[in-house]
């Protein structure tokens, strides 16, 4: 193993530093800092800093021609307030890393402690931490980021903490793993009037009414099923907080999901259809804006050739698990630079689900973490 007793103990402190001070998508300045200062110490071949927003990537260069084989882990919190405690919990109200992307961060600079230990024979390693991953916004924006040519990767892998699945398995397999998702916004216009004369005005509850049931409705199926369909309502509102006042604007946020990114602009389609459909019987105004827009993420079978044989050589045990899953993961817009692959590693059959407020990576998923992407550099690269 090329962690030593020291590296772990000091690992375990910066995660849980980082785990005190989170930051959410597009405001990881201080956790990227933290990241560079870290790596510094490493001396890798170059760091590459606000990369898309606050990403950062350390490029660990053999000099010898080779394929470039990049790791991606994220940098970015959640806006949840945590409920924990544990003497590293967050300092940050309504802020926490309640997903576990600093423990992720942390097992890359596991790996850059090991690259600068033992350079690689050929080729290059990127080590990405990526910002706003959980607004589907990062990777998009390190894609579009023109220096991101000069660290443009052969391979690509990145994992996911997974509780629910035995404490230090894998789950793995080629296709489509995580699903495409995007956020609806829909607004309705009409006019507000006095409580006391709410016919003189135009009232969207009706129309609201009518069409949260309509939009989940257009859930079918499951994975692995290409046909799967989930509309999941997220958010509503209604008129102003006042009692004088009939409403006239309303709300809805809705979250769409399918299996794979064809599939998603006929789910749009039927969405956008309901809504205009109610709209016109109550005579309203509506406006559709999307956010949070998730490619689906699917593993490629070379990319996923190369874990399976890391996994093999370091006795750790894997099979397809549940997946593909239904939630969604920024990590799939690296599919259109390169074959890529994600693997999902067990936080323990018990442990707090990911996004619940006493969440709380396990540390000793860390050193699991690193062993297995050290075992497919050091396959492909020496």
């Amino acid at each position: 193993m090329f962690l030593t007793n020291r590296d772990v103990i000091e690992l375990q402190a910066f995660r849980h530093e980082l785990h005190r001070h989170p930051e959410v998508s597009g405001e990881e300045q201080e956790t990227a800092r933290r990241v560079v200062e870290a790596l510094q110490r490493l001396a890798p071949s170059r760091i590459v800093t606000d990369l898309g927003g606050h990403g950062v990537a350390a490029v660990f260069d053999s000099g010898l021609t080779g394929p470039t084989l990049l790791i991606r882990a994220e940098l970015d919190a959640l806006p949840i307030e945590e409920k924990s405690a544990a003497d590293h919990r967050s300092t940050i109200p309504g802020k926490g890393h309640l997903c576990g992307h600093d423990g992720h961060s942390t097992i890359l600079l596991a790996l850059a402690r090991g690259l600068s230990r033992q350079p690689i024979g050929k080729g290059r390693v990127v080590l990405l931490w990526q910002p706003a991953e959980e607004d589907g916004s990062g990777a998009a924006a390190v894609l579009a980021d023109p220096r991101f040519e000069e660290i443009r990767p052969d391979f690509a892998y990145s994992l996911h903490n997974m509780p629910g699945l035995a404490f230090g398995t894998v789950a793995l397999k080629s296709g489509p793993v995580n699903c495409a998702s995007r956020g609806m916004k829909i607004r309705l216009s009409g006019k507000t009037a006095h409580a006391s004369q709410p016919e003189t005005g135009i009232s969207p509850m009706a129309a609201m009414s009518r069409l949260m049931p309509e939009l989940t409705a257009l859930s079918h199926g499951a994975p692995p099923s290409t046909d799967f369909t989930l509309a999941t309502v997220t958010h509503a509102t209604l008129g102003e907080q006042a009692f004088g006042i009939a409403p006239g604007d309303a709300e809805i946020w809705v979250t769409l999901r399918t299996l794979v990114d064809d599939r998603m602009a006929d789910l749009c389609e039927r969405a956008q259809t309901l809504v205009t459909e109610a709209c016109q019987a109550a005579g309203l105004q509506h406006d559709i804006s999307y956010h949070d827009i998730f490619f689906h993420c699917e593993n490629a079978p070379e990319a996923v050739d190369h874990l399976e044989a890391a996994l093999q050589s370091e006795g750790i045990r894997f099979d397809e698990g549940n997946l593909p899953m239904r939630a969604s993961e920024d990590f799939g817009r690296l599919r259109t630079v390169c074959p890529s692959a994600m693997f999902f590693l067990g936080a323990g059959e018990n442990h707090s689900a990911l996004h619940n407020p006493d969440y709380d990576y396990p540390d000793d998923l860390t050193a699991i973490g690193a062993r297995i992407f050290m075992a497919v550099i050091r396959k492909a690269l020496g």
